[in-house]
């Protein structure tokens, strides 16, 4: 588990049912393993072959494999976990719009409720995925979009996709900083050194300054300027004014 992390990895377990290619499921092991999740289940598959999921595991996703369990049904599958999530493909489903998410709302929840809680990933068979029956053991569903001119993913790929939304809901925040805001009173010495710099390169008419400041203010006060930010405005200004007295002498 990721350290001072907030999610519980050990707690989260990928359910395959119905796999129908041995190397699809070492692959989704690979996946898997890449993202600190390492406990995988499969389901109604008689014989899975071993090698082909070995050599697509690779020798580092190896234990993945062997300690992969197998189950007859769903239903006895599924029997411990708390929290099931099923992936679909299926988004304008009239009966499965309620409880539908992507998969960055899913990884923020199976992240906290994997604290204290057993939580199945279930993905379908390759060629068609979870059916309407098999739905119903989920308490949420997640459908990961993709483009309308090719929306079927890889079995593995689906896998990464959703491992890596819980892997990254499960790293501790970092702390940032912020540098500090100009104060109101650093603001208006900078617009009242710029007044003075655009006058002096006759940038803003001399009889009416303050209007032609107007623009220059609303088009600064759509960003944040730090205190840093105001330095080298100042800066700037020092230097035009220099060479502007400089090019009149």
């Amino acid at each position: 588990m990721v350290k001072n992390s907030r999610a519980r990895l050990e707690n989260i377990s990928i359910v395959l049912n119905r796999p129908k290619y041995g190397g699809n499921i070492g692959s989704a092991a690979r996946c898997a393993m890449n993202m600190g999740i390492e406990k995988l289940i499969v389901v109604g598959h008689p014989e899975p072959d071993s090698e082909a999921m070995k050599q697509m595991a690779t020798h580092v996703a190896a234990p993945v494999v062997d300690g992969i369990r197998y189950f007859d049904t769903l239903s006895e599958a599924l029997g411990a976990f708390r929290y099931v999530v099923g992936t679909t493909a299926r988004r304008g489903h009239s009966n499965l719009r309620s409880i539908m998410v992507e998969p960055r709302e899913m990884g923020r929840t199976v992240a906290e409720l994997s604290m204290n809680n057993e939580i199945a990933l279930l993905f379908g068979p390759e060629d068609r995925g979870l059916t309407n029956e098999e739905l119903r053991h989920c308490h949420l569903l997640v459908s990961i979009p993709a483009s309308d001119r090719f929306r079927s993913l890889n079995l593995s790929h689906a896998v990464m996709i959703l491992c890596y939304e819980i892997f990254s809901a499960s790293l501790p925040r970092l702390a940032s900083f912020t540098p500090r805001l100009a104060t109101s009173g650093e603001l208006e010495d900078m617009y009242a050194h710029l007044k003075d710099t655009l006058l002096a390169i006759d940038f803003i008419r001399e009889d009416n300054p303050e209007y032609g400041m107007i623009a220059l203010r609303r088009f600064l006060s759509r960003v944040r300027l730090y205190s840093k930010d105001v330095k080298i405005i100042r800066g700037i200004c020092r230097q035009l004014g220099w060479f502007a007295g400089k090019q009149k002498s």
